[in-house]
């Protein structure tokens, strides 16, 4: 099986931008890849809860959307730990989304683990 890895490091400073990494995501999915989606840095601010429900890309539709279709789909969801602690949220907050807290090593093992890497 192919593996996608998308890296988020873009988030509520460019919307549309952010949001068109999760559309990738779950376009991939649906066409039987393994994807993993992984935020870091500004990429993170998606991750405020009430940014998820808000947050929509011009003519993309909304991030709530295809965080919904990628998580029914078992797609895997790693968020930097120090980017989210550093814009208030917590590792107890990025896990009830369905991300799992991550180091840089994490990032790095994940990134030689993948077949295909794109950045949003």
């Amino acid at each position: 099986m192919n593996k996608l890895l998308i890296h988020i490091i873009t988030g509520v400073e460019n919307p549309s931008r952010a949001v068109l990494g999760f559309l990738i995501a779950k376009t991939a999915l649906e066409e039987g890849k393994e994807v993993t989606v992984f935020c870091a840095g500004e990429g993170v601010s998606c991750l405020h809860e009430s940014t998820i429900n808000e947050m929509q890309g011009v003519g993309l539709g909304k991030l709530s959307d295809y965080l919904s279709v990628l998580k029914n789909g078992g797609a895997n969801f790693f968020a930097s730990k120090m980017s989210a602690n550093s814009r208030g949220i917590t590792n107890q907050q990025l896990e009830s989304l369905g991300f799992t807290p991550a180091t840089p090593k994490m990032l790095v093992n994940i990134i030689f683990e993948s077949d295909k890497i794109v950045v949003y």
